[in-house]
């Protein structure tokens, strides 16, 4: 029997890449909801009360799966650009 005290039990692999190392990030306001956890690794994020297809490695897609070859050949991620200045925003009449 569950009181909702006790946050959910982090995985023990990673969904995406099945690392072993899982970081929690932060909790939901009401303790023990749910936590935010991100992998070491792959830096798959997720929050325990998602469905298990986002939170366990025994029910994520496979075709979204990554190995540390695929993490290793991967693309760097495109550093976010600038803000605009204020200027550039504006409407024009």
């Amino acid at each position: 029997m569950s009181d909702n005290t006790t946050p959910p039990r982090p995985t023990a692999l990673c969904p995406r890449c099945a690392h072993e190392t899982i970081e929690h990030i932060t909790g939901s306001p009401a303790p023990g909801v749910w936590e935010v956890l991100q992998c070491a690794r792959c830096l798959y994020m997720w929050r325990t009360s998602e469905p298990a297809r986002r939170t366990r490695r025994d029910a994520y897609p496979a075709e979204f799966m990554l190995t540390p070859e695929d993490i290793g050949a991967a693309p760097e991620v495109p550093a976010v650009p600038p803000l605009r200045g204020p200027e550039a925003g504006t409407a024009t009449r």
